[in-house]
């Protein structure tokens, strides 16, 4: 492969990333697809519809990618998630400062894009805010309380964190063959969970579950397969082309905010070129837009009050610095990192839900205290 093939590549790369980055936005505003919501829903209604929409996002997701890495598509060992060292304490306080971010920024990142797209100028505010924070603790300030703090707690596990790759230390098996069967049973037993559910399945519900699985899916395949160079023609090196983290990557939104907002400020600077990453927001934006357009959704929106204002500047904050922290969001880490059946995740994941529900009761002293 050439330098010019290699333009060609990742171009191809960057618009397939778009256009799954659009289906995500349209998806989303349609079947009203959000992590917080669902987590709002359960505490405050009992109602567990939303939250089975992303149990099957997840086993869509995570069969998706171990049948990817059983075929030989992309390798299973290459992502942020997947590594030996498990760095839990980062995982657990910056998934519950994010989990506790989200609630006061009425949704997460992801959610924040959508908005966006559907009118929202709060959500503007908070994303600029969040993408602030967010590069503060990916390279400023919070950066360096992050790197000497709660990234040095950690432990690290020779096979990798990924529980196919722990079944395949202990039986012999190839990773692809484990992570087949490790999936097929957790994300088939999340998938039935999610069916069985009484008036699930519906149309939007199936979208919604379906859809934002193979949307992640997709993602890894676009970043793994589509965008993988065995060997670049200047450094001989294997590379996946347009990542910021030199590793496949799937959707994920904090770090992209910051990324975003660094391409745009230093547009001029030829060094910063578009990412997956940064097209994937744009993406997200103009898919929620779509789909507003189309369902007559689109609604401008603004602050109620200077309270209203303050809670969505905070929770903006938390969620750039604990994303970053927990690398990753509701949507990097509950579901492009639990398809990959990672631990690491999975910790996250819990702080995000524990730190949902702070946020909740948070809110209702608050207006108890009104």
């Amino acid at each position: 492969m050439d330098i010019a093939q290699l333009q060609s590549t990742q171009h191809l790369v960057l618009w397939a990333a778009f256009g799954v980055a659009l289906a995500f936005g349209f998806i989303a505003q349609r079947t009203h697809f959000c992590t917080m919501g669902a987590i709002s829903d359960i505490v405050n209604m009992g109602d567990w519809t939303r939250m089975r929409m992303w149990a099957m996002a997840v086993g869509v997701a995570s069969i998706g990618f171990y049948a990817m890495v059983w075929l030989g598509l992309i390798d299973g060992r290459q992502t942020i998630y997947t590594g030996t060292r498990v760095i839990w304490l980062s995982a657990v306080v910056g998934g519950a400062l994010f989990g506790f971010g989200m609630v006061l920024a009425s949704g997460c990142g992801s959610k924040t894009l959508v908005r966006i797209g559907a009118g929202s100028l709060k959500s503007l505010v908070v994303f600029f805010v969040m993408g602030f924070a967010a590069f503060a603790t990916l390279r400023g300030i919070a950066a360096v309380a992050r790197v000497n703090t709660v990234d040095q707690v950690a432990f690290e596990i020779g096979a990798g964190s990924a529980v196919p790759a722990w079944v395949a230390a202990a039986t012999g098996w190839e990773l692809g063959i484990s992570g087949l069967v490790v999936a097929l049973l957790v994300g088939g037993a999340l998938v039935l969970w999610a069916l069985a559910g009484e008036g699930f399945r519906t149309a939007s519900n199936l979208l919604a579950g379906l859809g934002i699985g193979l949307v992640i899916a997709t993602m890894w395949w676009i970043s793994g397969h589509l965008g993988f160079v065995a060997e670049h023609p200047e450094t001989l090196e294997s590379v996946y082309l347009a990542t910021n983290t030199g590793r496949m990557e799937s959707l994920t939104f904090t770090a992209p905010m910051a990324y975003t907002l660094d391409w745009v400020i230093f547009f001029s600077d030829t060094s910063k070129v578009l990412t997956l990453g940064v097209v994937t927001v744009f993406g997200v934006v103009a898919g929620a837009f779509l789909q507003a357009m189309v369902g007559r959704e689109f609604r401008w929106e603004g602050f109620r009050s200077t309270q209203d204002t303050a809670l969505h500047i905070v929770g903006a904050i938390c969620m750039g610095v604990g994303g970053v922290t927990a690398l990753g969001c509701t949507v990097g880490q509950g579901l492009s990192g639990l398809s990959t059946l990672s631990l690491t995740s999975m910790i996250a994941v819990t702080g995000i839900v524990f730190g949902a529900v702070l946020g909740f009761r948070f809110q209702i002293w608050l207006l108890e205290r009104e």
